[in-house]
């Protein structure tokens, strides 16, 4: 009766990932689960709520038995919406532009550095243990904004579900590591803050930088938006030469 029953359910489960809504639905339940775990645990900087909603996702997509292209393939629509985001970077260029005109020296002294670093000391581990490129590819990019990443990894010839397992894992860390470097160094600044949280944690440290003020979530998202231009500018043309 048992086998029975988990036979229809995995055959339901199925038929209804014939259409995009169950992926869909999946993906905003986790999503808005994800916010509320996130508030009742007290808001903690070591668990974002894009790593418990990701966490929830992962384990509901396990129990049921779907196959993840499976449901990348329903939800593919969602990252049509990640094409108006990249443009919407912009916006915060735009409306920080007088900061960039009144700090533009220490800007354009640790923005290339930083970009760079992020990228190299991935790739410098990643070849020391023998990765293909394929993985190089797709670790490159991982300090990244998902926008302008996803574009980058696909040009490289990366894999798009391993970058995205890069990028969570790097925003979650370098939040972690600006927090207790903050504290540990007794930096009181917030544009210094934000501008770190967002050269290294991209989305998810942005988001860490506007929970702190509204000063440090707008230079965090100046970080970003120019982290990821140099990046897509700057590393496919590395990439190649390197190869």
């Amino acid at each position: 009766m048992l086998s029975e029953l988990t036979e229809r359910f995995d055959v339901l489960v199925q038929t209804l990932l014939q259409s995009p809504s169950l992926a869909i639905a999946l993906t905003l339940a986790a999503y808005f689960a994800g916010i509320y775990l996130f508030r009742v645990f007290g808001s903690p900087v070591w668990t974002p709520p894009i790593l418990i909603s990701a966490t929830l996702l992962a384990g509901t997509l396990a129990l049921a038995g779907v196959d993840y292209d499976i449901y990348r393939g329903q939800a593919q629509w969602l990252t049509v919406l990640l094409g108006p985001a990249t443009v919407a970077l912009g916006v915060p260029l735009y409306q920080q532009m007088h900061h960039i005109r009144a700090l533009w020296r220490p800007i354009l002294f640790t923005l290339p550095l930083a970009a760079t670093l992020a990228a190299l000391y991935a790739l410098g581990l990643a070849a020391m243990f023998g990765a293909s490129p394929e993985v190089l590819a797709s670790l490159a990019p991982k300090s990244v904004t998902a926008p302008i990443a996803i574009g980058i990894t696909q040009q490289l010839g990366g894999s798009v579900p391993l970058m995205m397992g890069g990028l969570l894992v790097t925003g979650v860390v370098a939040t972690l590591c600006v927090d207790f470097l903050g504290r540990w160094l007794n930096i009181a600044d917030e544009r210094i803050l934000g501008l770190a949280l967002g050269l290294n944690g991209h989305a998810i440290g942005t988001a860490r930088a506007f929970e702190i003020s509204p000063a440090a979530g707008a230079f965090a998202s100046l970080g970003m938006g120019l982290t990821g231009i140099f990046t897509a500018l700057m590393l496919p043309l590395a990439f190649r030469l390197s190869l």
